[in-house]
């Protein structure tokens, strides 16, 4: 088995093989296991002895491999119909950084930035996009101004429940999630082929329910003095002056989704990397493993297991996403 992962002639880092490698790159990347674990797994599995550091050298060099794979995924990106962004923390050392990611059904690409318009942007996606834009309510996506958008309806519905809990003797929050549960039960009908689109009647129905209800609820929040108002107001506010990006996903059922669950799985890993392998030490290695990772994630989502999608890049038939994408 040894000689089968490392190829003829194996003894030094030098030449072990693809298939050791790409497993090496497998182990760290999709399975999060740490990089001396992996050694002593590889050791223990092919016998192949070796070192902590020929284990981590790994990540930059599949990185460096999967880069014309990641320049496609990231143009490809740019041109759909429907992208889905969302951020969350990670930590490189003892350092707290920002993560992103922009992806759809079939490609996913993270990367490091700022929490900041300008962070977002080193992406290089969210500024050439032109489709519908999901994500929740975080101010700094409101000024794409070349995209249409749509907010996450589980985030709003979130919110609603909380509001309930504060405010349990009134009922315009349970009116609006049952307005925008409603919406959102229709379109997966309609995205189903169920039916063939949202009958004009319940449409009009559940948009006289969610108008009706942020009316009500803001007699019952009136605006205070002053810049600070509360959550609940907030809320309402949001819903009222971005009715058309809270309810967008009635008009085009078929295509943009309710939610924005699409990037917050693509998220999960790194959360999983957290908890399993600990942080990584440099920005570069972050940088590597995020590389990896989006490149296998987007193999995945077009079919491929993880570890023949590392493996075609090690073997040099890199997998590249098709130029045509389903929407």
């Amino acid at each position: 088995m040894g000689a089968g992962l490392c190829g003829a002639g194996a003894g030094s880092p030098s030449s072990y093989g693809a298939n050791l490698r790409a497993l090496a790159v497998y182990l760290l990347v999709f399975q999060h296991i740490p990089v001396e674990r992996t050694a002593i797994l590889l050791k223990d599995v092919t016998g192949a002895e070796v070192s902590t550091g020929w284990v981590a050298s790994l990540l930059p060099e599949a990185a460096d491999l999967v880069a014309d794979s990641l320049n496609l995924i990231r143009a490809l990106l740019t041109m759909g119909h429907v992208l889905h962004a969302d951020e969350t923390t990670t930590r490189i050392g003892s350092v707290r950084r920002w993560l992103r990611v922009a992806c759809t059904d079939f490609l996913t690409l993270l990367h490091l930035a700022p929490r900041s318009r300008k962070g977002a942007e080193t992406g290089k996606v969210l500024p050439h996009f032109r489709g519908v834009l999901v994500h929740d309510s975080l101010s700094l996506y409101a000024g794409y101004d070349t995209c249409t958008h749509q907010l996450c309806g589980a985030h709003l519905i979130r919110e609603l429940t909380a509001a309930e809990e504060d405010f349990p003797d009134q009922k315009w929050h349970q009116q609006i999630r049952w307005a925008l549960a409603g919406l959102n039960r229709q379109a997966v009908r309609v995205r189903n082929r169920e039916i063939t689109e949202i009958a004009p009647d319940a449409l009009l129905l559940q948009y006289e329910a969610f108008h009706q209800g942020i009316k009500v609820g803001l007699s019952l929040h009136p605006k205070v003095p002053g810049r600070k108002q509360s959550p609940a107001r907030n809320l309402l506010t949001r819903l009222r002056d971005q009715a058309h990006d809270v309810l967008r996903c009635a008009d085009d059922p078929r295509h943009v989704p309710f939610t924005n669950n699409c990037g917050e799985r693509a998220l999960r890993p790194v959360k999983t990397q957290l908890k399993i392998s600990g942080c990584h030490q440099s920005e570069t290695g972050a940088k590597a493993w995020l590389g990896v990772r989006s490149y296998l994630d987007s193999a995945r989502k077009h079919g491929l297991t993880a570890f023949e999608a590392i493996h075609r890049a090690f073997t040099g038939n890199l997998w590249m996403p098709p130029i045509a994408q389903t929407t």
